[in-house]
């Protein structure tokens, strides 16, 4: 995944969730925020930013932020990037077998499951979550309670009631993570709904991201601990 028209800024304060303000070339500029999460241990006072500049000269902010850095370590804050991420690396992994067909955004029961897949002769459905919070190592998914993320590894089960293979997917958005754990002080009710998947044979994996300032790629496996 490829970003373009990059700049590098620095993070003054995030009003709501959806914008900042951004300090670039010296000019405060109201950006775009591409992720709705909390990201509090990241978007910091003073902390170093990516932006790109968005192609509508008439959109209200001229800039998405896209990135930010903790300490060295650069992580992508883009909410959509995972996804994009997950289907690039889809493509040409082989750790599925064989993918014959690929179909994202597809209904199963009362949700809309990130992706369809057919490997080998099987369907099969995945759901991505993209995770940045991090804390010594250790990358923790969500940041906050999320009913939705809930409902979804219930329809993963569901998936697999029905004799499809079934994927949650946690993709950490940057490198460096020691091993992936859900965040169980934060929201109990997915972690329950975490361990019930992974009992009824939902395949909980987690991959790092090899991040710059203008790329993001699916790199490498990390170790699930639940």
């Amino acid at each position: 995944m490829i970003y373009e028209n990059i700049k590098a800024g620095i993070f003054e304060k995030r009003p709501n969730r959806f914008i900042a303000e951004v300090f670039i070339d010296g000019k405060k500029e109201i950006c775009h925020v591409k992720n709705t999460g909390r990201c509090r241990e990241l978007l910091t006072k003073g902390a170093r930013v990516v932006v790109t500049k968005a192609d509508n000269p008439d959109r209200k902010t001229k800039y998405d932020l896209i990135a930010v850095y903790k300490g060295d370590v650069l992580f992508n804050i883009d909410s959509q990037a995972p996804n994009k991420v997950f289907f690039e690396w889809l493509k040409k992994t082989d750790y599925f077998g064989e993918i014959t067909k690929i179909k994202p955004e597809c209904r199963f029961g009362e949700s809309r499951l990130d992706f369809y897949f057919e490997k080998d002769g099987k369907g099969a459905f995945a759901e991505i979550k993209g995770v940045t919070l991090e804390r010594d190592g250790v990358f923790l998914f969500p940041d906050a309670p999320t009913q939705r993320g809930a409902k979804h590894l219930k329809e993963l089960c569901a998936c697999k009631g029905k004799g499809y293979d079934a994927y949650a997917v946690f993709v950490l958005q940057a490198e460096g993570a020691k091993y992936f754990l859900p965040n169980k002080e934060t929201d109990p009710k997915f972690f329950a709904a975490l361990k019930e998947a992974e009992e009824k044979g939902v395949e909980i994996i987690a991959v790092y991201c090899n991040v710059t300032e203008g790329t993001l790629e699916i790199a490498g496996f990390v170790e699930v601990r639940l």
